[in-house]
């Protein structure tokens, strides 16, 4: 089993620190993981996204083309990674900010309210949990909610540790939300 992921959006919304958490999360459940960033030229504000390859095997090539699962934060994102998710794949798109669910063939397509989440959960700020509890719940057998948040401590850098309380409550929230939901979109 591979699993290759994208975690895209702007500058600011976590979507590299998304990856590495979620990386961290899945070696927990026993898996061989693999994270690549990529910063657009601002780091607040430009583009940023990240590639993260989970697998029960050795990984060969750590590069992501055509993933299974597309975690997009923003509609530029959207544009550009929405195309590329595999046939009978997953999308999860922050409707916050992204108002139309995209029609992508034989994509299952769910919306993930991640800044209203965040903002309940205590900070927008926390935009990138909410979109990670969400996946969680989508995807358990990857890695859980539960590891996610055991994981914060690793990933999160000693000068926002104070803010794991909240990065729990939004992946939480995350989490509920998506939990029994259906695709808009397949």
């Amino acid at each position: 089993m591979t699993t290759r992921l994208v975690f895209a959006g702007y500058g600011g919304q976590g979507v590299i620190l998304a990856g590495k958490l979620y990386c961290i999360a899945a070696m927990k459940h026993g898996y061989f993981v693999s994270h690549i960033p990529s910063y657009g030229v601002e780091m607040r504000g430009g583009t940023a996204n990240c590639q993260v390859v989970v697998s029960d095997q050795e990984i060969p090539s750590p590069l992501v083309f055509a993933p299974h699962i597309a975690c997009v934060f923003n509609d530029p994102s959207l544009s550009k990674f929405g195309p590329l998710v595999r046939p009978e794949g997953s999308l999860l798109f922050n409707s916050s900010l992204i108002p139309e669910a995209p029609a992508l063939d034989g994509v299952e397509v769910f919306a993930v309210s991640a800044n209203e989440l965040a903002e309940e959960a205590g900070s927008l700020k926390a935009v990138n949990m909410a979109m990670l509890g969400a996946l969680a719940a989508l995807k358990p057998e990857l890695c859980t909610v539960e590891e996610l948040m055991a994981s914060l401590p690793e990933a999160v850098s000693s000068r926002n540790q104070a803010l794991n309380e909240l990065n729990k409550r939004a992946l939480e929230a995350g989490f509920n939300a998506l939990k029994g939901l259906t695709p808009l979109r397949v």
